[in-house]
């Protein structure tokens, strides 16, 4: 890469969970685990939760077999450089940049990531709805912890895995700077996203998150998605069951997201994103940052 050549990039947001925004069609920008890491920090960097890496799936090889579904792949990275299978609030604002860039419109798109094709709906009123898929939920007892708290866990897993803890009160979480310890540490070999839920009202719950290679993060989309199957079996209203959708409020810290879960399985999940600001990357920088 050379250092004399600028790097285009971008800032957005879905309820507060944050990313840098790297358009790169043809796959030639080195984003390193440094450089990512870099990228996303707060104070030396531009700030982000994670980085949304923008490629044509015919360009990367992990996305070159969904190129016949899906135009764009995803390639997102945690804010420590680490790569993730999803993240539920980085489709959207995903979804909102190829609009911004005039690669889409109002109306249905395919979007490629690791957890495979998710098909994205951008309303005229500006929410995005982005098909999540179906929640895996693996056997097996699961317990988090926090100080002399633990909590037994509902592990659900939305193509990235989560520990979904019910608690009396959202501060029982603690600071959330570090992963919360989990048992068995089988359940989860490559760590886990930690969801923390109170109730609200009828089908209305609030949670908080601590995000695997990112801390506690303001949203997370696959976390709330977790956060909505785990409440409708806690509630005896899982819709395989019963035949019937339902649908969840799920307050973040960022905001509120709308989760939607179908008898088939199916789940979508309704909020929305903002772009915020575009610029240009010193590429020196960049390089200096990595070394």
């Amino acid at each position: 890469m050379s250092t004399r050549t600028p790097i285009a990039f971008l800032k957005g947001h879905g309820t507060e969970n944050d990313f840098v925004i790297v358009p790169d069609p043809d796959n030639v920008i080195d984003l390193s685990p440094a450089a990512v890491a870099a990228l996303c920090d707060r104070r030396a960097g531009i700030g982000g939760d994670g980085l949304l890496h923008v490629v044509r799936s015919a360009a990367h090889p992990e996305a070159k077999d969904m190129a016949a579904e899906a135009e764009w792949f995803m390639d997102y990275r945690n804010g420590d450089g680490s790569i993730a299978e999803m993240c539920g609030n980085g489709v959207r604002v995903f979804a909102r940049y190829l609009q911004h860039a005039g690669h889409t419109t109002e109306g249905d798109l395919a979007i490629a990531t690791r957890g495979g094709v998710k098909t994205v709906h951008i309303a005229k009123d500006g929410d995005v709805t982005v098909g999540m898929g179906r929640a895996r939920l693996p056997e097996g007892d699961v317990k988090v912890s926090v100080g002399e708290r633990s909590w037994p866990a509902r592990n659900v897993n939305m193509g990235n895995p989560h520990a979904v803890a019910f608690v009396d009160d959202l501060a029982h979480a603690g600071d959330l700077y570090s992963p919360p310890p989990f048992s068995p540490a089988s359940a989860y070999p490559d760590g886990v996203n930690v969801e923390f839920v109170v109730d609200r009202g009828p089908r209305h719950v609030a949670l908080r998150v601590h995000e695997r290679g990112s801390g506690e993060t303001r949203s997370c989309g696959t976390g709330a998605c977790a956060v909505a199957v785990a409440t409708a079996r806690r509630d005896g209203t899982d819709p395989a069951v019963t035949g019937a959708p339902v649908t969840y409020t799920v307050d973040v810290p960022g905001g509120t997201l709308v989760i939607t879960e179908r008898p088939d399985g199916e789940i979508e999940m309704t909020g929305p994103a903002v772009i915020v600001a575009e610029g240009e990357l010193d590429a020196d920088w960049l390089e200096t940052a990595v070394r």
